[in-house]
């Protein structure tokens, strides 16, 4: 299999479902597809401390992140029999509500589908270098610990 290139997956603002749906769309040509899993991460309206978070905004070691994410890239399409495999990821300032996290694997089958993409978000969540700030109606913020 040829080598696959280093691919951005960040996205300046929140994830707009017009950009979730075109991206599914651009698949309806491939039809050896038979099964699409998304994974969709949101912004919670969590209270802390009796405090709501009102925002997180996500900042990166970008190009670690990017060279990272590629290593992931190429294991998950090496463990599953996949045919294609997206991922974007939001930075700055996201409010609650907002979608910040975007996977979306295909294969001929739902199953590798499903598994791949729960590996990867939980791969993505652990090893990449991106932190979140949560911003809280007050204003006041903390850093955000990943679970």
């Amino acid at each position: 299999m040829p080598e696959r290139k280093i691919k951005n997956i960040f996205y300046k603002g929140a994830i707009p479902a017009s950009f979730i749906a075109e991206s599914i769309q651009k698949h309806n040509s491939q039809t050896a597809i038979g099964g699409h899993s998304i994974f969709l991460g949101q912004i919670r309206s969590d209270e802390k401390d009796g405090k709501k978070v009102a925002a997180i905004e996500y900042t990166a070691y970008e190009q670690m992140a990017l060279e990272k994410m590629h290593g992931i890239r190429e294991s998950i399409f090496e463990e599953y029999p996949i045919i294609c495999l997206h991922v974007y990821h939001s930075l700055g300032k996201i409010a609650t509500g907002e979608i910040c996290f975007f996977v979306f694997t295909s294969s001929v089958h739902r199953k590798a589908a499903i598994d791949a993409c729960e590996k990867i978000v939980e791969r993505i969540k652990t090893e990449l270098p991106i932190w979140g700030k949560e911003f809280f109606e007050d204003e006041s913020y903390q850093w955000k610990e990943n679970k």
